[in-house]
């Protein structure tokens, strides 16, 4: 059985990859910056910053895991302008200790590295893994350094490091600073409020490409059960809907009167247009295909949050 150790644990993602890890045969832990932290079924948690060496080498010494998947990011493009320091500290130099740890192990573990479709340099049209790399933001620029790295300890040390480019994914338990989540949790709100009233937006006109969180993570575990690691996926549905779109579809699940008031706030810095996922490789090398439609999960998105709000 694969002993798999997940930085990052206690993130939006964690829970779903720690269950596609368990469902096919993984013993799973978890770390993170947590005092605790409930994992499903006998995961095991362990407190560790991965911005401190030590911490992140006694750890992976301890649990001497067959594969490491770091999610431990500063994610969020927008959080990554207020915060360009801690963006390049915790997804550059947080994941070299993830593989100066690993590096100690023998054999040394595989290591799956999560980047972004916001590497890529934009365009209009769906992206493969051969456009250029061109990050317009400090998010995207920290993925490309974190790849290169990758490449690097590859040739120099013969490491197994995997990474992987997926596009925006969404599910239960994503923060509402997050833009579906955010107009499913306004809506929610003016729904159970019982009267009318008003979804904040930013840029509608933007058109992305949504997965549902449970087929990404699937495609992580089939990139990593692959044996060819300087081969790079992207992840994702290859359709690209409008925010206005799929505003559209939150609001109409409700009974009330909603308006949409544009927050200037809500802008960011730079906005790409469009960003498209050509999934052609993973599709055809892996046999990946979404099962999910961002319609479905952006209803569960609303009705979970019509039952805790």
């Amino acid at each position: 059985m694969s002993r798999a150790l997940i930085f990052g644990v206690g993130g939006f993602v964690g829970r779903y990859l720690t269950q596609e890890l368990q469902a096919h045969g993984y013993t799973v832990s978890g770390s993170d910056l947590l005092e605790s932290c409930s994992l499903p079924g006998n995961a095991e948690y362990y407190k560790a910053n991965i911005l401190d060496a030590e911490e992140v080498r006694s750890l992976v010494g301890q649990l001497s895991p067959d594969v490491i998947v770091d999610l431990a990011a500063i994610s969020s493009v927008g959080a990554s302008w207020n915060i360009p320091q801690m963006t390049m500290a915790v997804n550059v130099y947080g994941s070299l200790n993830v593989i100066e740890a690993a590096r100690q192990l023998s054999p040394m573990p595989k290591i799956l590295f999560i980047g972004s479709s916001e590497e890529y340099e934009a365009s209009d049209e769906p992206m493969n893994e051969e456009q250029s790399l061109n990050a317009n933001n400090p998010y995207g620029i920290s993925k490309m350094a974190q790849e290169r790295f990758a490449e690097l300890y590859r040739i120099k040390y013969g490491m197994q490091i995997y990474c992987v480019r997926p596009f925006n994914h969404t599910g239960i338990g994503q923060k509402d600073t997050f833009v579906l989540p955010s107009f499913c949790k306004q809506a929610a709100e003016i729904e159970k409020s019982g009267q009318a009233g008003v979804i904040r937006v930013g840029n509608l006109a933007a058109r992305r490409d949504f997965s549902d969180v449970r087929d990404v993570v699937r495609a992580y575990r089939m990139i990593l059960e692959q044996g060819d690691c300087s081969r790079i996926y992207n992840v994702g549905s290859g359709k690209a809907y409008s925010l206005q779109e799929l505003l559209e579809y939150i609001i109409s699940l409700s009974n009330q009167d909603i308006q949409i008031e544009v927050d200037p706030e809500r802008f960011r810095p730079i906005d790409t247009p469009v960003i498209c996922c050509d999934a052609g490789r993973i599709r055809e090398e892996l046999g990946w295909q979404p099962e999910y439609s961002i319609f479905d999960t952006v209803r569960g998105l609303y009705e979970s949050y019509l039952s805790t709000l």
